[in-house]
């Protein structure tokens, strides 16, 4: 398999970085950054701790994350499945990295930065819809931020190839497969509904 294990050897692979790549980068929020990241209904939030890593989506109605100040972004953190590993590591592990995207633009916001996880009562009830409040919300507070060069989404075709869905397994699929008892197409059918009544 021929690893690489010599940062020297990977660097004379790849060439000098592009210098754009270098200094796009921001320490905070510009403008234009403020207006993007308002566009975003959805984030992948990243992780790590003693485990492992873990990468988790987020989404919202609204815009996914709001904005406190340039350097400050709340994530609520809505019902899910309970697992608690991002919250888990960010008790342990205060680095957290954040992936933007907005569905039509070629282009990914990354923010790196660190975070912590707060129960505070009135940030929660801040947060409310339908009259639910989210759990917690996790406080980021920004390192850097920079736009992803568009070249993946481009050449994934991400947001113009339409509806593949019909083509992957399903949620039922990928549980049936490892409890040959369940009933996935049921699973699949009434999940809709289920979801509706939790998504706060």
């Amino acid at each position: 398999m021929n690893p690489i294990t010599d940062i020297a050897r990977l660097e004379e692979l790849y060439g000098d970085p592009v210098g754009r790549s270098l200094t796009k980068v921001v320490p905070r929020l510009t403008p234009a950054y403020d207006r993007w990241i308002r566009a975003a209904r959805f984030v992948i939030l990243s992780t790590v701790g003693p485990e492992g890593t873990d990468a988790s989506p987020r989404g919202d109605v609204d815009p996914v994350v709001r904005i406190a100040d340039p350097e400050t972004l709340m994530l609520p953190d809505w019902k899910g499945n309970n697992r608690i590993d991002s919250l888990r590591n960010i008790l342990r592990d205060p680095r957290v990295s954040l992936m933007f995207m907005v569905p039509g633009s070629p282009n990914v916001v990354r923010v790196n930065g660190t975070a912590i996880v707060t129960e505070d009562p009135d940030l929660l009830a801040s947060f409310e819809q339908q009259g639910k409040h989210p759990r917690t919300v996790v406080v980021i507070r920004i390192g850097e931020a920079y736009f992803q060069c568009a070249k993946a989404l481009i050449r994934s075709e991400l947001w113009s190839e339409g509806d593949r869905g019909a083509e992957v397994p399903s949620a039922g699929d990928f549980v049936r497969e490892i409890d040959h008892g369940f009933d996935g197409a049921a699973y699949d059918a009434g999940y809709p509904a289920y979801a509706a009544e939790r998504l706060w």
